[in-house]
C-alpha cells in the first residue's frame, strides 16, 4: 500500500516537473503570476550552480575526494579497481570556471531560443515556462561535458570573458540598486504623507546610516590600503570616488533637480555612495602589490606585509574564495538576482533599459488564481504580451554566471603553467572604471530631465 502511494506521489511530481512553473511553485507561492515564478525558477538554477561552485572550491575538498576508494586517480583504491577521475580538475578554480561555463552555455541556449517571444501564445513560451525536469537534465549534461574540456587556453580565454561579462553585470547591478532606491524612497514618502510622520524619520535614519558607513569605509581604506610612500593608485581611487560621491549627493538635492524629479533625494545618493565604496574596496583587493593589499588575516592580526612583488597570491590548487569582499559581492549578487526576478518597477526608463514592462504587481487576485476545482495556480499574465524580455533575462543570467565565477576566484588570473592564481592590475582597472561608470550613470539619471526636457523621464 505504501509503495502504491509512493508511486502515485512520484507520478504527480513527475507531471509537475515536466509541466509549467505554476505547477512547481504555486503550492509555495500561491496567487502569483506565471512570469514571476518562471524567473524565480531560473534564478534557482543559478543559485544551485553557485552553491555547487562554492562547495567545490572549499579548501581541502580534493583531499576529501581522494579518501573515497576508487574515485580519484591518485586517491585510495579498491583491489582490482583504480580511480579514473582527475580530482584536481573537479575542485579548485578549474571547477568554478567549468561550472560557470556550463551555466553560461545553458542560459545562452535559452537566450537564443527565446528571441522575439511576444506573448505566452508563442509555442516557445511553453518551453520558457515549463519542462523543468528536462531543463535540469540539460544543465547537468552541459556541466558534465564542461569538466572534460582540456586546460590548454580555456582557462585564460574564459578568464577574459569573465572580466568583460562581470564589468557589464556590475553596471546592471547599479541600475537595479538605483531603481530599488527610487522605489524605496517613493513608497516611504507616500506612507509618510498618508499616515505617520515616522516614515520620514526612518528615511533619514537609513540615509545617515549609509553615509556613515561610506565615510567609515573611506577612512579605513586610507588607514589599511595606503602607505605614506607607496600605493599612489589607491590614494587617487579613494579620493576621486569620495569627491564624486559628494558631487552626486549635492546634485541630487539641487532645486532644479528636485523640480524636475521630485522623487530624487539623498537616500538614493547615500546608497550609491556606499556601493561605490564597495567597488573601490573590491578593486584595491586585487592589487598585486601586497604592501598595498593586505589580506583580511593580516589586518586582524595587525601583521603588515612589506613585499611589493606581484607574486602568486594563491598556492597551487587553492583559491581563497571566502575573502571578505567576495562574500559581500555574493550578498549583493543574491539581492540583485532576487530583485530582478520579482521587481515591478514604475519607472518607464528603467523598464525600457531592463526590457520589462509595468504590470499589475507581484501577486494576483485569489479569485483569478483559483481553478474550477478550487486549486490555486499561478496566473498567466502574458497572454496579451510578455512582461519581460525572455532573451534579455537569460542574457543577464549569463553575465551573472561570469560575475559569480570572477567573485568566487577573487578575480585572480591563472598563471602561465596553470598551477597558481595571481591578482592582476587589469582586474583593478576594470572594477574601478565600473565604479566611475556607475556614478556617471546615476548622475545622468539626475540631470537628463534638464538636458532633454522633451523626453518623458517619469
Amino acid at each position: 500500500m505504501g509503495a502504491c502511494m509512493a508511486l502515485c506521489s512520484l507520478a504527480s511530481c513527475a507531471s509537475c516537473l515536466c509541466g509549467s512553473a505554476p505547477c512547481l511553485l504555486s503550492g509555495c507561492c500561491p496567487s502569483t503570476y506565471n512570469s514571476t515564478l518562471t524567473r524565480l525558477a531560473f534564478s534557482f538554477f543559478m543559485l544551485l550552480g553557485t552553491l555547487v561552485s562554492i562547495i567545490m572550491i572549499m579548501p581541502g575538498m580534493e583531499a576529501q575526494l581522494e579518501k573515497i576508494p576508487g574515485f580519484c586517480e591518485n586517491g585510495a583504491s579498491i583491489p582490482g579497481f583504480h580511480g579514473k577521475v582527475n580530482c584536481s580538475v573537479i575542485v579548485g578554480y578549474k571547477s568554478v570556471y567549468r561550472m560557470c561555463f556550463a551555466m553560461a552555455c545553458f542560459f545562452f541556449l535559452f537566450s537564443m531560443i527565446m528571441i522575439r517571444v511576444r506573448s505566452s501564445k508563442d509555442p516557445r513560451a511553453a518551453i520558457q515556462n515549463g519542462f523543468w525536469f528536462f531543463k535540469f537534465l540539460i544543465l547537468v549534461g552541459i556541466t558534465v561535458g564542461a569538466f572534460f574540456i582540456p586546460d590548454g587556453t580555456f582557462n585564460t580565454v574564459w578568464y577574459y570573458f569573465g572580466v568583460v561579462g562581470s564589468f557589464i553585470f556590475i553596471v546592471i547591478q547599479l541600475i537595479l540598486l538605483v531603481d530599488f532606491a527610487h522605489t524605496w524612497n517613493q513608497r516611504w514618502v507616500e506612507n509618510a504623507e498618508n499616515g505617520s510622520r515616522c516614515w520620514y524619520a526612518a528615511l533619514l535614519s537609513f540615509t545617515v546610516l549609509h553615509y556613515a558607513c561610506a565615510f567609515a569605509a573611506m577612512v579605513l581604506f586610507y588607514v589599511f590600503y595606503t602607505q605614506p610612500d607607496d600605493c599612489t593608485e589607491h590614494k587617487v581611487f579613494i579620493s576621486l570616488n569620495f569627491i564624486f560621491c559628494i558631487i552626486v549627493s549635492v546634485v541630487s538635492i539641487l532645486p532644479k533637480i528636485q523640480e524636475a524629479q521630485p522623487s530624487s533625494g539623498l537616500l538614493q545618493s547615500s546608497l550609491i555612495s556606499l556601493y561605490t565604496m564597495y567597488l573601490t574596496w573590491s578593486a584595491m583587493t586585487n592589487n598585486p602589490n601586497r604592501k598595498c593589499n593586505p589580506s583580511l588575516l593580516q589586518l586582524v592580526n595587525n601583521n603588515p606585509t612589506t613585499s611589493t612583488a606581484p607574486t602568486p597570491t594563491i598556492a597551487p590548487g587553492q583559491v581563497q574564495w571566502w575573502d571578505a569582499q567576495g562574500i559581500v559581492g555574493l550578498v549583493i549578487f543574491l539581492f540583485c538576482t532576487l530583485y530582478a526576478s520579482i521587481r515591478s518597477s514604475n519607472n518607464s526608463q528603467v523598464n525600457k533599459l531592463m526590457q520589462t514592462e509595468e504590470r499589475q504587481g507581484l501577486a494576483a487576485d485569489v479569485e483569478t488564481a483559483e481553478d474550477e476545482d478550487g486549486v490555486r495556480r499561478a496566473v498567466d499574465n502574458e497572454e496579451d504580451g510578455v512582461t519581460y524580455s525572455y532573451s534579455f533575462f537569460h542574457f543577464c543570467l549569463i553575465l551573472a554566471s561570469l560575475y559569480i565565477m570572477m567573485t568566487l576566484t577573487n578575480w585572480y588570473q591563472p598563471d602561465s603553467d596553470y598551477q597558481a592564481m595571481q591578482s592582476t592590475m587589469p582586474a583593478v582597472w576594470v572594477k574601478i572604471s565600473s565604479s566611475w561608470l556607475a556614478l556617471a550613470l546615476y548622475l545622468w539619471t539626475l540631470v537628463a530631465p534638464l538636458i532633454l526636457p522633451d523626453r518623458d523621464f517619469s
